[in-house]
C-alpha cells in the first residue's frame, strides 16, 4: 500500500523524499514500512532530491522569474537538504538574476505608464521583492527601466511620425 501511494504521487510530478514521507505519515503508514519503501524508491532512482532541485530551480527561475533567495526558500520548504539546494542554485548566476529582473520589469513598465513615477517605482520594486529580489538590485533595475521608458516617451513626443499619430489613418 505504501509503495502504491508513493508511485501514484510520483506519477504527476517529481517529489522529494520529505514530501513522500509526509504523505505516508498522513496516511498513517508505519515508520518502518515507510522508510523501507522510500529507501527502495531512492535506490531505483524514483526519488532523487538533487535532480528534483535542479529541475525545480530551472523551471521556477525561468518560468516565474524567482530569485535565488526565493528558490532556496522553496527548496527548503520541499525538504531538499542544503547541499543539494546549493548545487542546484549554482545553475543560476548573478547575471541570470539581473537579466530575469530586467525582463520582469520590462514586461510591466508599459502597463504602468498611466501612473506617476513614484507609484510605478513602488509597484515594480514590490513585484521584485515578492519574487525574492533584494532592494538594491530592485531599485537599480526599476530606475534603469523607468529612465529608459521616460527617454523613449520624450523622444517620440516631439515627433508626430513616431507617436500615436503614425498609427491613425
Amino acid at each position: 500500500m505504501a509503495r502504491d501511494l508513493c508511485l501514484r504521487a510520483l506519477t504527476g510530478t517529481a517529489k522529494t523524499r520529505r514530501q513522500l514521507e509526509e504523505l505516508l505519515v498522513r496516511k498513517e503508514i508505519p515508520d518502518d514500512v515507510a522508510e523501507a519503501v522510500l529507501d527502495r524508491l531512492a535506490e531505483v532512482g524514483l526519488i532523487d532530491d538533487a535532480a528534483f532541485a535542479r529541475a525545480w530551480v530551472g523551471s521556477r527561475q525561468a518560468g516565474r522569474g524567482l530569485s535565488k533567495r526565493a528558490l532556496k526558500s522553496e527548496l527548503r520548504a520541499k525538504g531538499v537538504d542544503g547541499e543539494d539546494a546549493e548545487q542546484a542554485l549554482e545553475l543560476v548566476d548573478d547575471q541570470d538574476e539581473w537579466d530575469t529582473a530586467r525582463r520582469l520589469v520590462a514586461r510591466r513598465v508599459p502597463g504602468l505608464r498611466r501612473v506617476d513615477r513614484e507609484t510605478a517605482t513602488r509597484r515594480l520594486v514590490g513585484m521584485l521583492a515578492r519574487k525574492g529580489y533584494g532592494s538594491g538590485l530592485a531599485a537599480i533595475v526599476v530606475r534603469e527601466a523607468l529612465d529608459a521608458d521616460w527617454a523613449d516617451e520624450e523622444a517620440t513626443a516631439g515627433h508626430p511620425d513616431l507617436g500615436l499619430d503614425a498609427l491613425l489613418p
